[in-house]
């Protein structure tokens, strides 16, 4: 069956897809210390290049991979895993399934449909990433040190009037709750056996807390003007809890919208409520900095 001038283009661009896939996954498996894994991520690999071959038999053309996508995807996979690295290439293989059905009257399609749909499968449950295990950690010292530091920065810009002062009281209280939250989960996790390592869930939430306070603070340290600060801060905020929950949607395949809502909400809401503290407080002791 000879395909139409449109159907020879979602061909070709599936196509080009598969063999693009096939270097990805190849890579992948390539670096991955655990043979389950490896072994899973080899034999898509081998399968992509088998849809490679069955949709060149329908184009009769070879198609050239797509290097940005392979650069691309390497390094996402360097800098933030392979777990998120195959959901995001799965996400965008899922808009195909549409397209998928356009082609079905080809006899080769439904094999490889079925593979697409297997795949699917299998990657939902492949990696065991050591890092997503202790998820609910970074999530801990993420939200308490945005909550938290975000709220005594606001109230510390009214009360203090000073970016040095509030630098380094922000960050005293930063590292101090650092310290607090890290031994809180320590002995949360020994106590709830898990199956995760207290000190290593103890240490995700301390480095989150941390990186956090470290970001939220800069914009003091690096400017003179207070509101200009307070401003950026909260910006930076919104930044890290739209990035954390945007790796966050991915990963565990959860909507995006509602959890980077609530965060916000909170966040922002806590800083209102302290800056009109710190306000109130100022007039009330009658302090002048």
């Amino acid at each position: 069956m000879k395909p139409t001038p449109e159907e020879l283009t979602l061909l070709l661009r599936f196509q080009k897809q598969e063999i693009t896939g096939h270097i990805v996954y190849q890579h992948l498996a390539k670096r991955q210390k655990d043979p389950h894994n490896q072994n899973v991520l080899s034999h898509i690999a081998t399968d992509e290049m088998s849809h490679y071959k069955v949709y060149k038999s329908l184009t009769g053309k070879d198609v050239a991979p797509n290097r940005w996508h392979i650069f691309k995807y390497n390094l996402i996979s360097l800098l933030l895993g392979p777990t998120f690295t195959i959901k995001l290439m799965e996400n965008g293989e899922a808009d195909d399934q549409i397209q998928y059905a356009r082609l079905s009257h080809f006899p080769e399609m439904p094999a490889i449909i079925a593979d697409e749909q297997k795949h699917e499968k299998e990657l939902i449950d492949l990696l065991k990433e050591d890092k997503l295990n202790y998820m609910g950690s970074v999530v801990l010292g993420l939200n308490d040190a945005l909550v938290e530091l975000t709220g005594a920065l606001a109230g510390l810009t009214f009360a203090l009037q000073n970016p040095g002062l509030i630098a380094l009281t922000g960050s005293i209280t930063g590292i101090a709750a650092a310290f607090s939250m890290a031994a809180s989960e320590y002995l949360s996790t020994k106590s709830e056996n898990t199956g995760k390592h207290a000190v290593k869930a103890s240490v995700y939430t301390g480095i989150a807390y941390l990186f956090t306070v470290l970001i939220l603070i800069l914009p003091y340290l690096l400017l003179h003007n207070i509101y200009l600060s307070l401003a950026l801060t909260l910006i930076a905020a919104i930044l890290i809890i739209a990035a954390f929950n945007y790796y966050y949607s991915v990963v565990k395949g959860e909507k995006f919208s509602h959890r980077f809502s609530e965060m916000v909400t909170l966040s922002m809401g806590v800083a209102l409520l302290s800056f009109g503290v710190g306000l109130l407080l100022r007039k009330f002791f009658g302090i002048e900095v």
